[in-house]
């Protein structure tokens, strides 16, 4: 069966469990109603009848059974908001077959203007690989699946993540829920910073009387309150107890301000998070990354879900001080803030330092699944080969990922060895620079553990460098040829501090470069020399890469030196019209289009 045609059918499942839900929800909804008056109006007929004992009973029964109701009532709505959300997830991922986005996460945050790609081949946006590739909701989930976007790794851990992401593909079921669980607490993509600054942080201990008094002053203070009722002693006794309570709550005052501004943002959040956390120890598989993110969720026979659950109460009631009712009627008579720092304390001293390692490790699980998601929605597109020991690159009918499958030309292309140059020429709007961005974007997608849009695709770990969309800058005063210029120092810095590191013995990752339009700021003349002698230069380093250019004289290369191959995209005129196949082929572009389009936009071409 077709993914668009799962994707469809399992939305309309979840909408279906959605609204009966929310039917057996409003029905509950009337009947805790009708317990809640029939309660009320039984006890006051009792009273009236003077049938005290009967009174009592029928109020313990009628609060009795309307706890059950209420709790039957959550245990529907969470039902009804986790088949809305897994809705939802359908949604989406049939928007994401479309090239249409449902999700508004675009990933800007993790945009550099200086990044050696990411720009140029639209990693982060609008219309993006993040985007299309991002199935976390976490703030660490969505950062680390930025870094291996925006970082190349090695070929061990990208085979790790390709075990694990194909385990997790079929695991649809798992996946969607493990996704939908995130859906329902929004606050869940918050950075966590602050919780983990409070967790890692050290801290002097708060005054061992603290955990006597916090118990033996609340009964005194009761016995007296009870003692008052009865006409035992004065109210004044009472209000001096609580004026005592003030004290003591003054020597925690500021810690408790303190833990409370470190952990409101998140508390609601640790509630999907606890959630998430025993899914993820749920989860079987035997791939090596899954087996490690499973044992790394269990500390002193402890889970994580549970050590997050029980600060997520803790933090939760902690912030109750908050409220400025409940603090004055109840958090001072209680010393609610010392019983609650002294638990957290604990909690800290035993889990804190785990819990940084708890939420990168889940936010690993949310990229595997990200990368395990985009493979099942797209089960045509290829697994690539990492070949560490060479530099290789070969794809076999490889489109670009981030175009509709209706909207997209397939081309093959190898290239093998450092030092090498394909030299692409063609007429505008012919191909060239969508070319060289399905090679890269397939590149990054392979390189961080992904399926790539290919039948079949090679690559070696590279350090991927564009130069493609430049422009001016009028705050730095910069022209876009100038800009153009300092890109390619960059490349020639990159090459040579690779050079480098070679020399020494260092590992080293080869430049896999793309130029687009070289040079294209700068007379005919200079043009030419300059990308000749750029191209001549990064032949002899460990670098090998894609130039696209008008400059027809820079195809000599590859009969001179052999160290460049000429492929172009070609248009035809037909009828008039001009055709665009978007077909690699071999050798230098004979034909261009650019006086046809001036004519057509009423240049009066003929007249030169």
């Amino acid at each position: 069966m077709l993914p668009e045609t799962i994707f469809l059918e399992r939305q309309q499942q979840f909408n279906q469990k959605e609204q009966a839900a929310q039917r057996n929800y409003n029905q509950l909804a009337f009947w805790r109603l009708v317990w809640f008056v029939g309660s009320v109006a039984a006890v006051w007929l009792l009273i009236r009848l003077d049938e005290q004992l009967a009174a009592v009973g029928t109020l313990v029964v009628g609060l009795i059974g309307f706890l059950i109701l209420l709790k039957r009532h959550q245990r529907i709505r969470y039902e009804r908001e986790m088949n809305h959300q897994l809705t939802f997830v359908n949604q989406d991922e049939s928007g994401r077959l479309k090239r249409q986005y449902v999700r508004t996460e675009t990933g800007e945050q993790y945009a550099n203007p200086t990044h050696y790609y990411a720009g140029d081949l639209d990693v982060f946006g609008k219309h993006s690989l993040f985007r299309l590739l991002n199935r976390a909701h976490t703030y660490e989930g969505q950062k680390r699946l930025a870094t291996w976007l925006k970082t190349p790794s090695g070929p061990d851990a990208i085979r790790l993540r390709q075990e694990a992401a194909a385990e997790l593909k079929p695991k649809i079921d798992w996946r969607q829920e493990f996704e939908a669980l995130a859906y329902v607490e929004s606050t869940i993509s918050r950075s966590p910073d602050a919780l983990i600054k409070w967790a890692t942080a050290e801290t002097a201990p708060l005054p061992a009387y603290l955990t006597a008094v916090r118990f033996i002053f609340p009964a005194i203070t009761l016995s007296l309150f009870v003692a008052w009722l009865i006409g035992y002693v004065p109210g004044v006794a009472v209000l001096l107890a609580l004026a005592v309570h003030g004290l003591v709550l003054s020597q925690a005052s500021a810690r408790a301000q303190q833990v409370s501004e470190q952990t409101v943002e998140m508390s609601t959040a640790l509630k999907a998070y606890r959630s998430l956390f025993n899914q993820a120890e749920q989860l079987k598989g035997e791939a090596v990354r899954l087996q490690v993110i499973r044992k790394a969720l269990i500390i002193d026979e402890k889970s994580a879900s549970e050590a997050i659950g029980q600060l997520g109460r803790l933090t939760e009631g902690l912030n109750y001080r908050r409220n400025p009712y409940f603090f004055l009627s109840f958090g001072v008579a209680t010393l609610w803030d010392i019983h609650y720092l002294l638990r957290l304390e604990r909690w800290r001293q035993t889990y804190g330092p785990s819990l940084s390692y708890w939420l990168e490790v889940l936010g690993e699980l949310e990229a595997l699944n990200s990368l395990a998601g985009f493979a099942y929605a797209h089960p045509a597109y290829a697994m690539p080969d990492i070949i560490d020991n060479q530099f290789v690159l070969e794809m076999a009918s490889a489109a670009h990922p981030l175009l509709a499958q209706n909207n997209s030309v397939a081309n093959s292309l190898v290239l093998r060895d450092s030092g090498k140059t394909i030299l692409i020429t063609g007429s505008n709007m012919s191909g060239k620079s969508t070319f060289l961005r399905t090679v890269g974007t397939n590149v990054v997608l392979a390189l961080a553990g992904a399926v790539v849009r290919a039948e079949r695709f090679t690559c070696s770990p590279v350090q991927v460098f564009t130069s493609m969309r430049t422009q001016d800058s009028l705050e730095e005063s910069t022209s876009s040829f100038y800009a153009e210029l300092k890109r390619l120092k960059t490349l020639i810095g990159l090459t040579g501090a690779n050079e480098l590191k070679v020399s020494s013995g260092t590992k080293s990752l080869p430049v896999l470069y793309f130029l687009d339009e070289i040079l294209k700021g700068t007379n005919s003349a200079d043009r030419h020399r300059g990308a000749e002698a750029l191209i001549r230069q990064l032949h002899h380093t460990t670098a090998s890469g894609f130039v696209s250019t008008h400059d027809l004289e820079l195809g000599q290369l590859t009969d001179a030196d052999g160290f460049v191959r000429n492929y172009h995209f070609q248009s035809d005129l037909n009828n008039g019209e001009l055709v665009f196949d978007y077909k690699l082929r071999d050798g230098i572009c004979k034909s261009f289009n650019a006086s046809q389009l001036m004519r057509a936009i009423g240049i009066e071409m003929d007249a030169v």
